[in-house]
């Protein structure tokens, strides 16, 4: 088998809140997704969304993802889809980082091994280690009391997992864990993600005022090294995110003892296979996972539920339906929250059906 061409589409992704705002005064409104069909010489094809959280959260940004498969995607075609590793050692040798741009071309082609094997993603990741994944929801950054209001609201729906925004004005985040944490349940989790908003000294200065409270802290400052210095300064437990990019860095930190979670986002990586690895070295090291991407609709959570299925409960720490977070559908047969909870497809493959009429025409078109 072999790749004979490979099209991208452009599409929107409006939220139903309107807005979602994180550290640093950022924010979308409206989410620039792309969607990846990889075809072959078989009449076979795969199926993959990118979409990067806007320009400023991680070296990723939406238009880029579209001109890098313009770039790469010639010197995939005529590989085997389902030599998965020899895919992915020949994007690195032809296209420097950018594993984002990498990402959808590898999810696609193993959508491809599952339609050719008749075997769900998750099957091939490794089985069914849990029958449904736990969800987290992440509350936009907002006043203290509209924060604690939306995260009631999503308890009422089954979520108890909240990854909350913060990485704004110290006083208020101390001000946002405390108000969302006194409406939780004991048995609830929540997450004060800074997404690198905090300067050493506000982290250190809100760890120690919230010291008391069961939360986690996430990546309070924009470095390594600084993270290192809060997490060292903290009792909370610590989960870094935007620092840990690769396998390298995840061997770092783990020798550091830098973190008790990780954030494992899938197209920051560079796709399932190498998503893959990390998610094998956090099991046998004994870290927990969130596994989730940067966002998308469909397509992305359904490739989040497959590596989250395939992972064992106690190492899926949580995962992220974000078809649920937007107004609409660009694909069907994908997960749906069920009380907190989704699984992912038996169907061959990731288990989706494109749906182009929402998708239009082809951006790009390669082969």
């Amino acid at each position: 088998m072999k790749i004979t061409g490979i099209k991208a589409y452009k599409v929107g992704l409006p939220l139903k809140e309107g807005r979602y705002n994180w550290s640093n005064g950022n924010f979308v409104e409206v989410f620039d997704s792309t969607v990846v069909a990889v075809e072959t010489d078989a009449g076979i094809t795969g199926y993959a969304e990118c979409c990067p959280l806007g320009s400023a959260y991680l070296p990723a940004y939406a238009h880029g993802v579209r001109a890098g498969l313009e770039e790469i995607g010639p010197k995939v075609i005529g590989l085997d889809p389902t030599d998965l590793n020899v895919l992915n050692r020949h994007m690195d040798s032809v296209l420097r980082g950018h594993p984002y741009v990498k990402a959808p071309i590898d999810i696609a082609c193993w959508d491809i091994l599952g339609k050719v094997t008749g075997l769900p993603v998750y099957k091939l990741l490794g089985g069914a280690a849990q029958e449904k994944v736990a969800l987290y929801r992440a509350i936009s950054q907002e006043a203290p009391e509209a924060m604690a209001k939306k995260i009631a609201g999503y308890k009422a729906e089954g979520y108890t997992k909240f990854q909350l925004k913060v990485g704004g004005d110290a006083d208020q985040d101390i001000d946002r864990i405390r108000a969302t944490r006194n409406i939780l349940d004991a048995s609830d989790i929540l997450v004060a993600d800074a997404n690198t908003g905090w300067t050493r000294a506000e982290a250190a200065r809100i760890a120690a005022s919230v010291a008391d409270l069961d939360v986690y802290i996430e990546q309070p400052c924009p470095t390594y090294e600084e993270c290192v210095s809060v997490r060292r300064r903290t009792n909370r437990p610590f989960v870094l995110d935007e620092v840990i990019d690769g396998v390298a860095t995840l061997q770092r930190a783990l020798a550091d003892d830098a973190m008790d979670i990780i954030n494992l986002k899938i197209s920051k990586v560079g796709g399932l296979t190498k998503a893959r690895l990390m998610r094998d070295i956090c099991v046998a090291s004994g870290t927990p996972m969130t596994i989730e991407d940067t966002w998308g609709g469909d397509i992305v959570t359904a490739t989040i539920a497959h590596l989250a299925r395939s992972t064992p409960e106690e190492f899926s720490f949580s995962a992220t339906d974000f078809n649920s977070y937007g107004t609409v559908d660009i694909a069907t047969g994908a997960p749906k929250r069920e009380n907190g909870f989704m699984t992912a497809s038996d169907a061959p493959g990731l288990g989706i059906t494109p749906i182009f009429d929402v998708l239009g025409d082809p951006a790009v078109v390669i082969g």
